[in-house]
């Protein structure tokens, strides 16, 4: 080695150790560093635990108010939840209260730091959490990851990276006669927050309205499903414990399990001050009744009969994509997805090929609880439905469907696993040569079946597409530029995927439907500053230049038909042509 090469080699040494010194230095200092901690994991959730299988698995116990949880894929029992009364819900909701007065004053730095330590709490500890989720709603472990992990995570990214932003005071435009004025909107906490959300992803749909409730100054109580209530405590104190560990009041985030009858006390309570709702359309109309007493707003994100377009110039080397695309779309959480396929509307030149190609797909797909195979076992593909309450219904509506000319290809009713028969499965199904007169190409299925309808035309795929009440998400695929924005434009829907499906969320966008699929939105700046109060403020721009009201308006009036002469300028000079201005000019000099 010369010397050229070791004095090289030393600078480069002393680059890196300065680098590396760096970078332990900003970590030590920076304000908005994550911190670790730790969340007790469910005895449950640690691998080879077999619970008792119930008998008859039903989360309501003979005798009893109590939840009896279990795992629906293998009716094994997770134990019992004591339900929340009155009682318990007003001690949370003071607790809430006082815990939030202290938080409203935190910096964006401080909540950053939270949802960063959050976040490295979940990407730490995904599999803990995709156990908890499977264990309480029957899904597979695959399902839990891009359902219930990766959605929470770009949340919480996106929220850290943009929030502030979202939620900075803005300036706005001013009037020709206001040009004195300065004017702004700032958005500011609401207090405390509810949200009620559904069974089908017990991790996300939970953990994501606090993510936006706590950054946006709220404190928030969040009512899980009482089908899942099992997981609703250990998600909780995620958020609860990262509090904590950062030196905040863990009672900024209240959980409470209960019964429908008790439901009514939170969503009518008057120290609520906005509700978010995820769940079906009957449950919906109680809900909002309910909130209504308080006049507190709701933001209601309900079920939908989400269409996937496939138009016929679909390129031949798309097709295998697009329609691994849909399998994924349908078959996700075993077809319990609020913005799942449910149609799958096709043009004739890939009609019968999506008939040829995705029969022995869907015939050979594997339910099963991803918990408890073997490492030599095969793997599962479509996880547990949470109940079989609406397996008659579905059952009835593929019969149904059938007699009227429908072609069932592959599944069609319920399935009794071998291994686990006291689980609730539904068996993967592909009905075909649906029509819309059919009561199951209107009834939203909430199961795993993919569904498909012929279209004749793009008009008819967009006539398909927008016949049933609901209008939550779409996607369409194929290669014309114009025929793929005219079904954007044309499609009833709040979310439209092109050439994809159901992102919106991994970039953020604002979330949520129209027509019978609900109204408001979260996610993104629209969800943040959804639970925001939006405060108009105006000021004097310059000193001294201030708003008087003119002798002629002034109270008492002493001339009428002065004071209306001079009235009737101000608005011609504000916001007539030139011609209009100098009209209003006349008017305010009299002449």
């Amino acid at each position: 080695m010369d010397r050229f090469q070791a004095l090289d080699m030393y600078v480069l040494s002393g680059i890196g150790a300065a680098t590396v010194l760096l970078f332990y230095f900003l970590l030590r200092t920076d304000p908005e560093a994550a911190v670790h901690y730790h969340v007790e994991t469910p005895e449950q959730a640690q691998p080879g635990w077999k619970g008792e299988i119930l008998e008859e698995p039903s989360i309501k116990v003979s005798g009893s108010s109590a939840i009896q949880c279990y795992c629906p894929a293998t009716g094994a029992s997770l134990g019992t939840v004591n339900p929340a009364i009155p009682e318990d819900i007003d001690r949370a909701i003071s607790k809430a209260k006082e815990a939030q007065v202290e938080w409203a004053r935190t910096t964006f730095t401080q909540r950053r730091k939270v949802l960063k330590t959050m976040l490295k709490y979940v990407l730490e500890n995904q599999e803990v959490i995709a156990r908890v989720a499977c264990l309480d709603s029957g899904k597979t472990m695959v399902d839990a990851s891009l359902g219930e992990i990766l959605v929470t995570a770009e949340k919480l990214k996106w929220t850290i990276k943009h929030g502030e932003k979202a939620l900075k005071p803005e300036k706005r435009p001013t009037s020709f006669l206001m040009m004195y004025k300065s004017n702004e909107v700032i958005w500011e906490p609401l207090g405390v927050v509810a949200a009620c959300v559904s069974w089908n992803y017990p991790f996300h749909n939970l953990i994501s309205p606090i993510i936006a409730s706590i950054f946006a100054g709220n404190a928030i109580i969040v009512k899980g499903s009482e089908a899942t209530a099992w997981s609703s405590t250990f998600f909780t104190s995620i958020a609860t414990k990262a509090l904590e560990a950062c030196g905040h009041s863990p009672d900024l985030v209240q959980s409470v399990v209960c019964w429908p009858d008790v439901a009514d006390y939170l969503t009518s309570h008057g120290s609520i001050s906005h509700i978010t709702f995820i769940g079906s359309r009957p449950v919906a109309h109680h809900v909002c009744a309910s909130a209504a007493k308080a006049l507190t707003p709701v933001c209601v994100e309900l079920g939908g009969k989400d269409p996937a377009i496939v138009l016929d110039d679909l390129s031949s080397s798309d097709f295998k994509r697009v329609a691994s695309i849909l399998m994924r779309g349908v078959f996700q959480s075993a077809g319990q997805n609020c913005i799942g396929i449910e149609r799958v509307i096709a043009m004739p030149k890939q009609y019968e090929k999506l008939i040829t190609h995705l029969t022995p797909l869907i015939r050979s797909l594997r339910p099963g609880s991803i918990l408890n195979i073997g490492p030599n076992d095969p793997p599962i593909d479509i996880g547990a439905s949470v109940s079989a309450a609406n397996f008659d219904k579905l059952e009835e509506l593929i019969n149904e469907a059938v007699s009227q000319g429908a072609r069932v290809l592959a599944g069609g009713t319920r399935y009794r696993h071998p291994l686990h028969p006291k689980g609730h499965y539904f068996a993967p199904t592909f009905i075909v040569d649906v029509n819309p007169s059919m009561r199951i190409a209107s009834t939203e299925t909430f199961a795993p079946i993919f569904l498909l309808m012929r279209a004749s035309s793009v008009s008819s795929c967009i006539a398909l597409a927008n016949s049933t009440p609901y209008a939550l998400g779409a996607s369409v695929y194929g290669s014309s530029s114009s025929d793929l924005e005219r079904v954007v434009r044309e499609v009833h829907a709040g979310m439209v995927a092109v050439n994809d499906f159901a992102v919106f969320y991994m970039v953020q966008l604002p979330f949520g439907g129209v027509k019978g699929s609900g109204y408001g939105r979260f996610a993104g700046m629209e969800g943040l500053r959804g639970v925001s109060n939006q405060k108009a403020i105006t000021r004097d721009r310059w000193p001294g230049v201030k708003t008087s009201i003119p002798g002629q308006m002034d109270l008492p009036i002493r001339n009428e038909a002065k004071a209306w002469k001079f009235a009737e300028g101000i608005v011609w000079v504000g916001y007539g042509d030139w011609r209009g201005m100098v009209r209003g000019i006349k008017g305010l000099v009299g002449l």
